[in-house]
């Protein structure tokens, strides 16, 4: 058979590529099956018959066949588009000496528990400007089950008509719905409360999550993440409170007094998303996720215990053995987490130490090994000033470091699960954040458990959020505490 002219050449030629749109038209595997064949019969008209030609062509096509398939297994990123933080109104404000005053005023403390709670006060690290529920402001504190139904629609519903607002989407946008509260658990469930008040669609995967304490904000978000990985384009919104109502204390013990005094008003929205679109839209990227726990161990799970006191009462109690409990947990899930995000001069020069330390010197100080030199910014559990100064010190932290933690413990108070996207609300006040930073969002609750979630920055954060509860008040900070 003799070869094809050049005339013939060039018309087969402008035929391959007058085919490229059906590159829109079949799937990709299709598609390059097409042009294999397409090139083949070039070659066979041509009469080459070297077999190089074809060994090559077929290596090509095996070659971006599996590459095609073995990116197609893997999940899509899972993006935070943006996140809104609950502001009380000015009239929820709880200070010093009104706290005092009222805690004076209920028979239900005696003048020694009046005193110690006014210097837990005072040590606290709050300012004066934190906020109580309304049902908290009654003499005496009003917390039965409408009350605490109330307060969770006083944060939740402007939450989450920020973040819809934010992100420009309907209630009917979202796939997936996570709620987290730690001590109230009503029935119908938080979840279904808010899938009632926005009417959202009938096929919505919804969960409630309750007991998990400080860190149930960031299991939302792991747990997010994962049913991320396993449905594609979907939109994800983990909300996050704790009802303060339920979870007051009306008796004498002190270790359960300890939680009047700390814990105040917040709550947060956290929208995730797969969808490709999402990624020129988001704030953030979710990069990675560990979680570890201790509740094996009696003294992690007994460190803080929710239980009635000697009169019936019930309450939550801090023990003493509290912060070693926080330091051994931190310990073993740091050592994972850093195997998995630090680079290998890190972690050798940790394993060398280790061994210097039980093989030859005993007396010799463990290599602490440098998270800065991959995480830019740290959202640390702000559960009280003791806390904070633990965890940055196990991991070498500076004041710049745990100003976040300690500034939203200061304004805002322990906001258990929400505390953390306050902490970044802050950073994203003062311009903090660049574009390819990573944040550490390192949750911290009873059990004790551990939740690390590893954001990377997609885009400059440099617009005013006026709707922030810091939009008022992130000029005055910081402050020595």
């Amino acid at each position: 058979m003799a070869a094809i002219s050049q005339h013939d050449y060039g018309l087969l030629f402008l035929n391959l590529i007058n085919i490229l749109p059906l590159s829109t038209m079949l799937s990709k595997p299709t598609f390059f099956a097409f042009i294999i064949v397409a090139f083949e019969a070039l070659f066979i008209l041509q009469q080459w018959r070297h077999t190089i030609f074809h060994f090559l062509l077929l290596s090509y096509f095996f070659f971006a066949i599996k590459t095609y398939f073995l990116k197609s297994k893997q999940p899509r990123p899972v993006y935070l588009v943006d996140f809104s933080c609950y502001k009380p109104p000015s009239k929820c404000k709880v200070p010093f000496s009104s706290f005092i005053h009222h805690a004076s005023m209920i028979e239900a403390f005696d003048t020694e528990s009046v005193e110690f709670m006014a210097k837990t006060l005072v040590s606290s690290g709050l300012s004066q400007e934190t906020y109580l529920p309304p049902a908290l402001h009654c003499i005496p504190p009003k917390t039965h089950d409408r009350e605490s139904i109330n307060e969770a629609q006083m944060v939740l519903f402007p939450v989450m008509d920020e973040l819809l607002s934010k992100t420009k989407l309907s209630p009917h946008d979202i796939d997936i719905l996570i709620v987290n509260c730690s001590g109230f658990c009503p029935s119908p469930s938080l979840s279904s409360i808010i899938i009632n008040k926005y009417s959202m669609k009938s096929d919505i995967k919804s969960y409630n999550l309750s007991g998990m304490g400080c860190s149930a904000g960031t299991i939302g978000v792991d747990l997010a993440q994962n049913l991320l990985k396993t449905h594609e384009n979907k939109t994800a919104i983990v909300l996050s409170t704790e009802i303060l109502s339920t979870g007051w204390y009306s008796g004498i013990e002190k270790p359960k007094l300890i939680l009047n005094c700390v814990f105040r008003m917040g709550g947060a929205g956290i929208l995730l998303s797969n969808k490709k679109q999402a990624e020129n839209t988001s704030k953030y990227k979710l990069i990675h996720s560990l979680r570890t726990q201790r509740a094996y161990d009696d003294t992690a799970y007994y460190a803080a215990y929710r239980e009635e006191d000697c009169r019936g009462i019930l309450g939550v109690t801090f023990n003493k053995d509290l912060l070693q409990a926080v330091s051994e947990t931190l310990r073993s899930h740091i050592t994972l987490l850093g195997s998995q995000i630090l680079p290998f001069t890190e972690q050798f020069f940790h394993v060398i130490s280790i061994l210097r330390k039980k093989l030859i010197d005993k007396s010799a100080e463990i290599y602490t090994p440098r998270f800065k030199t991959v995480v830019q910014h740290f959202c640390l559990p702000s559960s009280g000033k003791p806390l904070i100064r633990e965890v940055a010190k196990g991991l070498n932290l500076n004041g710049r470091n745990i100003e976040p933690a300690l500034m939203t413990l200061h304004r805002f108070g322990n906001q258990s699960s929400s505390s953390w996207w306050y902490e970044l609300g802050y950073m994203e006040g003062k311009w903090r954040v660049k574009k390819g930073d990573k944040i550490w969002v390192l949750g911290l609750g009873t059990g004790i458990k551990c939740c690390s979630l590893v954001l990377e920055c997609l885009r400059p954060i440099v617009e005013d959020d006026k709707e922030s509860p810091w939009s008022c008040c992130i000029q005055q900070y910081p402050i020595q505490v």
